[in-house]
């Protein structure tokens, strides 16, 4: 089992590119299965779960081909449905949460899908309601074996209707876009999640032939067609390796440049680490960091604590709670921490309190965090990361530690951040990967 030992005190200098975003890479994919014609993806990070989801394609019957580092070209002319119920299918399944949209595409082309239950981080309870009750309003038929855990759907002449989703999920949206583009007739999606990963699948859909809009908005309409052709796609940077930069470099109190960010798809990301104190400089497509001894949260009108708390889309994406939780453990001031949507994903903090952070866990949702605003370092121990973001987290609270730390399970890293340790060594890190036998 790999761990990092991380050598805290080391500032950072240089300029770092974020990956392609993994969020999206996850729907993309999926939408391959919608077509038999050829789909050129571009940018696609090369992590853990992303490679799994394409070997998990290729075993399905796509032709799969890898073009560049970052390129691959998906043509799914077959499926092979023996293959959705073997050993094989079901462990590739439950390694991965992102297979679940895997279902969308194959009820909209072949009448069926099947899935196991799948895996994922464990961040709490993570349900997939909205994703078959919208595909029953499409007509489809589901079916949960509660013994086997192995879901499947069924509709071979699915119609377009009018539903709210009981929530904005992403993945959920993403799985009933992509069955709806081939049902019959409109089908009209309200409080629809709309962030920037959803927009990005909804013109790729377009380009192939769909016609959906509303795009950007949480109330999308879909005219359903016969079939879809081929296309190009180019992912956009990941907004949460953006996030993780700006928080390390702060939080470091290191100068640094993070190249081609598309600034205009962060939403609110850069305006709430301005109220964390952070300084930054929009530079074209980069932000630059400068360096800053000290940043002070700022409060309420009223002079009250400030609250960050995770919403859908244009809100803050829970993604980055871990991150804001982290940097304010030495800024000037306090801060509340709401984590919303996932009752599990502050539990990482008893870690942070072992190494001196001051921060109450008020409950499973919210934490409060009192700044050092450095005047007290952080003291280096051994931890383990519960779930990527927590895990990265985890790293950026080391790097500023005093002393050596020990980083277990960073599988869990590998999972969303490609060669995280070779690229901030690269910028002055002193992070080393080691295989630590049990």
């Amino acid at each position: 089992m790999a761990v990092f030992k991380v050598e805290g005190g080391h500032r950072l200098h240089g300029s770092i590119t974020p990956q392609g975003a993994k969020n999206e890479a996850l729907q993309i994919l999926c939408a391959t299965l919608l077509t038999s014609e050829r789909v050129t993806v571009r940018n696609v990070p090369q992590i853990l779960d992303v490679m799994q989801l394409i070997e998990l394609l290729r075993a399905m019957g796509v032709e799969v081909e890898r073009l560049s580092d970052d390129a691959y070209s998906f043509r799914a002319r077959e499926i092979d449905f023996d293959y959705l119920r073997t050993d094989d299918y079901r462990r590739r399944c439950a390694r991965l949460r992102g297979s679940v949209m895997l279902i969308g595409p194959m009820l909209a082309r072949f009448g069926v899908g099947y899935i196991p239950k799948p895996g994922g981080d464990k961040i709490g309870r993570r349900r997939l309601d909205t994703h078959f009750l919208g595909f029953r309003k499409l007509g489809a038929k589901f079916n949960f074996d509660v013994a086997d855990e192995f879901f499947m759907v069924e509709g071979r002449e699915l119609r377009g209707t009018y539903m709210l989703l009981d929530e904005a999920s992403v993945t959920g949206t993403a799985n009933i876009i992509m069955a709806a583009v081939l049902a019959k007739g409109f089908t009209t999606i309200y409080n629809a999640a709309c962030e920037p990963y959803i927009q990005q699948l909804c013109r790729m859909l377009n380009r192939m032939g769909a016609k959906i809009s509303g795009i950007a908005s949480n109330l999308l309409t879909i005219e359903g067609v016969e079939a879809l052709g081929g296309t190009e796609h180019a992912l956009l940077p990941d907004m949460i390796e953006v996030g993780s930069f700006i928080g390390m470099a702060a939080m470091n109190r290191s100068e640094l440049t993070i190249r081609n960010v598309s600034y205009e798809n962060l939403g609110i990301i850069p305006a709430q680490f301005a109220r964390m104190g952070i300084r930054f400089e929009q530079r074209g497509d980069d932000i630059h960091i400068p360096q800053q001894d000290h940043y002070s949260i700022e409060t309420f009108l009223d002079g009250s604590i400030m609250t960050i708390a995770d919403a859908p889309w244009p809100g803050l994406t829970p993604d980055l709670l871990s991150i804001f939780l982290v940097v304010a453990t030495q800024a000037k001031g306090a801060v509340l921490i709401h984590q919303k949507m996932f009752e599990s994903r502050l539990f990482f903090v008893d870690k942070l309190i072992d190494m001196g952070a001051q921060i109450i866990l008020c409950d499973p949702h919210r934490a409060t965090v009192i700044g050092h605003d450095h005047r007290l370092q952080l003291r280096a121990t051994r931890m383990t990361s519960p779930d990527i973001r927590a895990g990265v987290a985890l790293l950026i609270a080391a790097m500023s530690a005093e002393g050596v730390s020990t980083i277990q399970n960073i599988d869990q890293i590998d999972r969303g951040y490609k060669d995280i340790d070779g690229r901030l060594n690269a910028l002055g890190a002193r992070i080393e990967r080691l295989e630590e036998c049990l």
